[in-house]
């Protein structure tokens, strides 16, 4: 198997120029919402980094109210979207069955159940008024074409779908479609909202996957629709290694990652930690903190069990530490310990807003595997340390409880 492919053979490069586009084609007719309302937030500690005006900011000192907040239930409906020019070959069954109960299930354990997201599948086929070859489908695809292509979906689904009853719209194409592009697939927000049903339509998840699609797809994608930013790299050239930034960390970096469960720092942000759940230290001095694995399921005493340890590095930047290991999302996690990592909330999605430091990096591990072998192994273990020479913060694990809990040391110098 070569470094380029995924643990399912599928060529990564060409993943990461899918994820590309999600950030590149939002300037035209249907354009990213980059900035909108605030609403109070949670998140009102020292170390907490303000929302600035970047697409999908980092921030977690207010919600952009443009965004729905994965809180409670949410309602999305899946429609699928057949065309003239092609008789669909596979069974919507088939095709929910690759995306649900999968996709509400990861976020359920990701938000410590805090967060549904409750599906209604339609179960047959809306027919498109034009053939699939028509709209243009591809990666670079032309604003006026995706736009007829989303009129003509909510026009065809109105009478089987009343959309003022959903939070999401995933629209899933026939992917046997000849004019079917999976490099397509993607979020689409619109600054001008669609009417239906006597409801706005701002936001779409576009689904052009195979079948089986790519792992962890839908989940990826509805992350953007909660303001999650992407975090691979993006190399200018469109060649080299698109995982650079975050390797297997956090499902917005890599969809195929082996530790897919979101940072801590993003289920701050989100909601799914508290502030109480969060330790702020400072540059000044050392403390000691306790940390709770991040994906191990919540019981009861988890209000004040921090999962999340932060140091203040600057007006728009932090160094962020939480213990990985192998439970819930992360079953399949190569290493286990303290990840560290820095997030800057002035970077964009995709301009790496989040970098992991590597706490090994003359090793790598998990070839063929990983999505980034040189940071499957970055965390820290009982007795190592690191320092990151940018901000001058210093790391140590002391140790780890017999409960799974570890012990870090954190200062300046």
């Amino acid at each position: 198997m070569s470094r380029a492919q995924t643990p399912d053979g599928v060529d990564r490069r060409r993943l990461r120029r899918v994820a590309a586009i999600a950030t590149s084609l939002s300037a035209l007719v249907a354009t990213s919402i980059v900035a909108g309302p605030a609403t109070a937030s949670e998140a009102s500690l020292s170390c907490a980094l303000g929302r600035s005006d970047a697409h999908h900011s980092e921030g977690v000192d207010s919600w952009n109210g443009s965004y729905p907040r994965p809180a409670g239930t949410l309602d999305a409906v899946m429609v699928f979207l057949s065309f003239p020019d092609s008789e669909p070959v596979v069974r919507t069954k088939d095709l929910s069955a690759d995306y649900f109960p999968a996709t509400s299930h990861f976020f359920q354990r990701a938000s410590y159940g805090r967060f549904r997201l409750r599906p209604t599948i339609k179960k047959k086929w809306v027919q498109m008024p034009h053939a699939s070859t028509a709209y243009g489908i591809q990666r670079d695809w032309d604003s006026h074409q995706r736009a007829d292509y989303l009129r003509d979906a909510v026009a065809a689904a109105d009478s089987a779908v009343n959309f003022s009853r959903y939070d999401m719209v995933y629209f899933v194409a026939d992917p046997d479609a000849p004019g079917v592009d999976s490099d397509a697939t993607k979020v689409v927000n619109l600054d001008q909202p669609m009417r239906a049903d006597n409801a706005d339509l701002r936001r779409f998840v576009t689904v052009f996957e195979q079948s089986p699609p790519d792992r962890n797809v839908l989940a990826h994608e509805t992350g953007h629709v909660f303001d999650l930013p992407d975090l691979y790299h993006r190399p200018e050239s469109g060649n080299g290694d698109w995982d650079t930034h975050v390797g297997d960390w956090d499902l917005m970096g890599s969809q195929f990652g082996l530790a897919p469960d979101p940072f801590a720092w993003h289920k701050w942000k989100l909601g799914w930690l508290t502030d109480a759940q969060v330790d702020c230290a400072e540059l000044t001095g050392a403390t000691v903190h306790t940390l709770q694995t991040l994906s191990a399921p919540k019981v009861p005493g988890d209000k004040r069990r921090p999962r999340l340890l932060v140091v203040r590095t600057g007006p728009d930047r932090a160094l962020a530490m939480e213990a990985r290991g192998a439970t819930g999302n992360d079953r399949s996690v190569c290493s286990e310990g303290i990840l560290v990592y820095r997030v800057r909330s002035d970077l964009p999605s995709g301009s790496g807003p989040v970098q992991v430091l590597d706490g090994h990096p003359r090793t790598e591990a998990c070839w063929g595997t990983s999505v980034y072998p040189p940071l499957a192994d970055a965390p820290l273990g009982v007795g190592e340390s690191l320092r990151d020479t940018e901000d001058g913060v210093r790391v140590q694990v002391v140790g780890r409880s017999t409960d799974g809990d570890w012990t870090v040391k954190v200062g300046g110098g």
